[in-house]
């Protein structure tokens, strides 16, 4: 069964808010049509009843003054007419509008006309117009309950297929994630028709492809620098030996070691680019191996065992695992400031300096080879947090790079358990 978090909608996601915009231009359009039809429907109410009202004055009166009878309900002088038909200033029909609600009577259209000169009486037609405006109140009932009925039958449809829009840019957005995460080999492959979505998709997949032809390029041309470099680097250690003693001969050699040094780097780069390396896995003491990679590096380190009597026994590669603990360690102290300090609790193998930190680029993007991130972090290739990085993976350990609160970088190797 699903969490509950998952089983509700994320309202800002992109269905969500085409879903809403949907709703939002059928309230408007539904509203809009009700309101045009109900002034429309209102106008036209008026108009047949003020024709009705006119025509019965025409009537009432040409039989009013051949007979000087009243019929189809025309009253002289009425109570309730309205104030602008009770003295007409000529002998014009005139029709008036009376809102006036009394009783049954509801709003009426009224015509008037003087039967003679002035001072004569006035001839006046009501038409009742309550029943029109009761068709008219249950028309605006009807137009209410057919646009709320359709606004709940198109909602959950603009819904649907902004859902379908959706999960086709959710597609396109986890393969970008997975070629920024490293999978040059992520796709997002054909879609379904030719619409915005799909140009996007492509052009991912063409970025894709041009990445990935790069990056082996790139990478085919470090191993084949590192490989021609190899033998020639070999040859001036060996004439180095040749040197009689000196300063010289010391200078030349510490040079040459360095250059060996980043040959070595970018062959055991290229062969993790490649995927030829595999782990030979034991079980060793993580405390010793950890303490002898310290020491080999040279440098004056702190070491903390947690619990040395029981340290753990881990399943890994030694070779390996020496590997990134020198590597992490010679970057500290190269890049940091003392003290440096190593402390294996558990699983867990903490390497601390209290130098100025990682730059924010390297802790943002990752170690990346042949950048350091930071002028302050000192000189250097950028090889050796990688190399740190693509053996932790080979193991299977989590390699984390975080700045501690009060200053100096702090790196965090997890072993598997």
């Amino acid at each position: 069964m699903r969490p509950f978090h998952r089983l509700r909608p994320d309202l800002a996601s992109l269905r969500w808010k085409i879903a809403a915009l949907a709703a939002a231009t059928a309230c408007l359009v539904v509203a809009t049509v009700g309101v045009l039809v109900h002034l429309w429907t209102a106008r036209d109410i008026r108009y047949r009843a003020e024709a009705r009202a006119f025509n019965g004055v025409y009537s009432a009166m040409d039989v009013y003054r051949r007979t000087g009878t009243l019929t189809g309900g025309a009253e002289l002088d009425p109570a309730d007419l309205p104030a602008a038909l009770r003295d007409p200033s000529d002998n014009i029909r005139h029709t008036a509008y009376d809102g006036r609600v009394d009783g049954n009577v509801g709003p009426s259209m009224w015509a008037a006309q003087r039967t003679g000169g002035p001072g004569s009486p006035v001839l006046a037609v009501q038409v009742n117009m309550s029943s029109e405006f009761h068709d008219l109140r249950q028309l605006d009932v009807t137009m209410a309950v057919a646009s709320l009925v359709t606004l709940a039958a198109a909602t959950p449809l603009a819904g649907y297929g902004a859902g379908l829009l959706a999960r086709r840019l959710r597609r396109v957005s986890e393969t970008a994630g997975r070629i920024s995460a490293g999978d040059l080999d992520a796709r997002t492959g054909p879609t379904k028709g030719r619409d915005e979505v799909a140009d996007i998709a492509a052009t991912v997949d063409l970025m894709a492809d041009s990445l990935g032809r790069r990056l082996r390029t790139e990478r085919q041309f470090t191993a084949d620098v590192a490989h021609e470099l190899r033998t020639p680097v070999g040859g001036l250690l060996a004439a180095a030996d040749l040197l009689p003693p000196g300063e010289t001969e010391d200078l030349l050699r510490a040079r040459v070691r360095d250059l060996r040094g980043l040959v070595e780097d970018l062959l055991e780069i290229s062969r993790l680019d490649a995927g030829a390396e595999q782990p030979v896995r034991a079980h060793v003491p993580l405390g010793a191996v950890v303490s002898e990679a310290v020491a080999r590096t040279g440098f004056d380190t702190e070491v903390t065992v947690a619990e040395a009597e029981s340290a753990p026994t881990v399943e890994t590669d030694p070779r390996r695992l020496e590997r990134i603990i020198g590597n992490l360690v010679v970057n500290a102290h190269r890049h940091g400031d003392t003290p440096v300090q190593v402390t294996v609790e558990g699983h867990t193998v903490v390497v601390r300096d209290h130098g100025p930190g990682f730059p924010k680029d390297l802790l943002l993007h990752g170690p990346r080879r042949f950048h350091t991130g930071a002028t302050e972090r000192g000189s250097g290739h950028g090889l050796g947090l990688t190399i740190a990085l693509g053996q932790a993976q080979l193991l299977g350990a989590e390699l984390h790079l975080d700045n501690a609160p009060d200053s100096g970088a702090v790196a965090t190797l997890r072993l598997p358990d």
